[in-house]
C-alpha cells in the first residue's frame, strides 16, 4: 500500500508538495541518527544520491536542512 502525503491537503503532483513512501523512509532513517553512509547502504544507494534525495525532500518541503525535514515529518506523525 502506497501512502502519499500532500502538503496542502489536496492531491497534487510530487513536485508541488507530496512525500513518497521512499521520502518518508529516508527521513525515518535520518531521524534514527544514522550517518549518511549507513542510511545510503540501507537504502542501497550511494551517499551522493542520498544527499541529492535529501536536498530534493528539503526543497519540496521548503525547509533549509534535513533535520528540519525530519522535524516536519515527526510533527505530522509520519515518523
Amino acid at each position: 500500500m502506497s501512502t502519499t502525503v500532500h502538503l496542502s491537503g489536496a492531491p497534487t503532483a510530487r513536485v508541488s508538495g507530496s512525500l513518497s513512501d521512499g521520502d518518508v523512509a529516508v527521513l525515518a532513517l535520518l531521524a534514527e541518527g544514522l550517518p549518511l553512509g549507513a542510511v545510503a547502504r540501507q537504502l542501497d544507494m550511494s551517499e551522493r544520491t542520498l544527499r541529492r534525495r535529501t536536498r530534493a525532500i528539503c526543497d519540496l518541503l521548503g525547509v533549509p536542512a534535513p533535520i528540519t525535514a525530519v522535524a516536519w515529518a515527526a510533527k505530522r506523525g509520519l515518523l
